[in-house]
């Protein structure tokens, strides 16, 4: 029986105040933090962003661990600083603003190349293919000057080409902004990919690529256009690092920074789509601020990531979903003290092994100025059996009511989910 009157479906309020607000928090970042280094910090932000939404296309969406994505976002740099030559010597009339976009599709015509022999495979095969590839990459950046410009890189100038409404992108705020837009429009394109058939079976295949063969489906086929599209957003990020440096090296493709882009995307979440947003912006803090305050920041990162692995694998976002579905049944202000003791508890461990670890890189880094430091105000002789011993009766402590308190929270979180799961039992029942 036909109806015989029109179905209106609801608007999602939520997505909408989401997204809105997540364009606003990038209109309005570079208006509350106005200084020079926060416009570039800000700038990278958005750069690292896509990047790593490209690479959790692999890892999260796909199960599909790649060591080298590093390839096609610096591939994307290289190929956009060249363009970006171009465009100032007057041979390639387009604007500036859209060699990302080529870098976005050099990116993917290499990985048409390189993701057909790469997908053949799955798990340890694929990730082991990957940095091979990686490394095959990088020692040709070494090997061929004229394409990869040897140890100097390639530099440019981003202020060439047509300048629509007198906007050159020479200034950093005017930079921002159109590395805002790419960040929200790609955001938007790859949130979008994951409610697309394509994006869904890729989830299949990274669950039960049998049964996904079983109904009909290439799951090596599925791989490669998946891995060919993360390659397409990786080139557009590399592309946006280009204008906002105008300058690309050889370690843009190397092995470190294809680590970097996996660590902070595990540390932010890759179980979940927004857990990358957050991997980006702690990478770039990581790379910019950590590393000026501590020439040990790298250990720190190491030490995070270890614990991160060891209790809470899901990264952070998981961490902020399973507290929101606590809140949603009126429970989480019965842990606030839990997470209040084990802040403080941390924090006092961490200080006991933050003078250690800078203890021992004064020894070895700056033997020359002698055994004194200053560590967060307070003034330490490394090779002062008191600092030693205060430094580490200060980690023991702190480590021994930490692991109190995490009984404790252990405890308080234990009732509070049996409450939850009885609290959804009995609604289902109603």
């Amino acid at each position: 029986m036909a109806k015989d009157f029109y179905e209106f479906k609801p608007y999602n309020v939520g997505r909408w105040l989401v997204w809105g607000g997540y364009a606003l928090i990038l209109a309005a970042a570079p208006m509350l933090f106005t200084s020079s280094l926060a416009h570039t910090m800000l700038s990278q932000m958005g750069i690292a962003i896509i990047v790593c939404l490209s690479y959790n296309m692999l890892l999260g969406q796909g199960g599909m661990l790649s060591f080298g994505h590093a390839v096609y976002s610096g591939l994307g740099s290289f190929l956009a600083i060249h363009t970006l030559n171009l465009v100032g010597k007057g041979q390639w009339p387009i604007p500036v603003s859209l060699v990302p976009i080529v870098g976005g599709l050099a990116s993917a015509v290499f990985a048409v190349l390189f993701g057909y022999v790469t997908t053949k495979k799955a798990a340890t095969p694929f990730a082991m293919i990957t940095l091979g590839i990686g490394e095959l990459v990088w020692a040709s950046s070494l090997m061929f000057p004229e394409f990869f410009g040897g140890e100097g890189g390639i530099s440019s100038n981003r202020v060439a080409g047509p300048r629509p409404l007198g906007i050159t992108f020479g200034p950093q705020i005017q930079l921002y902004y159109l590395i805002a837009v790419y960040t929200f429009v790609c955001t938007g394109l790859m949130f979008a990919f994951t409610r697309t058939p394509l994006g869904r079976m890729i989830n299949a295949v990274r669950d039960n690529p049998e049964r996904v063969e079983f109904v009909g489906y290439d799951t090596q086929k599925v791989r490669y256009i998946v891995f060919i599209i993360a390659a397409f957003f990786a080139g557009i990020s590399g592309g946006l690092a280009a204008l906002n440096f105008e300058i690309v090296t050889s370690e843009v493709v190397s092995g470190y920074r294809s680590g970097a882009y996996l660590l902070f995307t595990f540390l932010g979440g890759a179980t979940f789509f927004f857990g990358p947003i957050i991997g980006g912006v702690l990478m770039v803090l990581a790379f910019v601020l950590l590393s000026e305050f501590t020439k040990a920041w790298l250990l720190y990162l190491g030490l995070v990531f270890l614990f991160m692995v060891m209790y809470a694998p899901g990264g952070i976002a998981s961490l902020i979903m399973m507290n929101l579905r606590v809140a949603s049944f009126g429970r989480l202000k019965d842990l606030w003290v839990s997470y209040l003791a084990l802040a403080v508890t941390a924090l006092i461990a961490l200080l006991g092994a933050g003078v250690m670890i800078e203890m021992v890189y004064h020894l070895q880094l700056n033997a020359a100025l002698g055994p004194k430091l200053n560590f967060m105000g307070a003034s330490l002789n490394a090779k002062g059996a008191d600092s030693w011993f205060g430094a580490a009766f200060v980690m023991l402590t702190g480590i021994g009511l930490f692991e109190v308190a995490r009984r404790q929270y252990s405890r308080q979180w234990g009732e509070i989910q049996e409450f939850i799961e009885k609290e959804v039992k009995r609604r289902e029942t109603l």
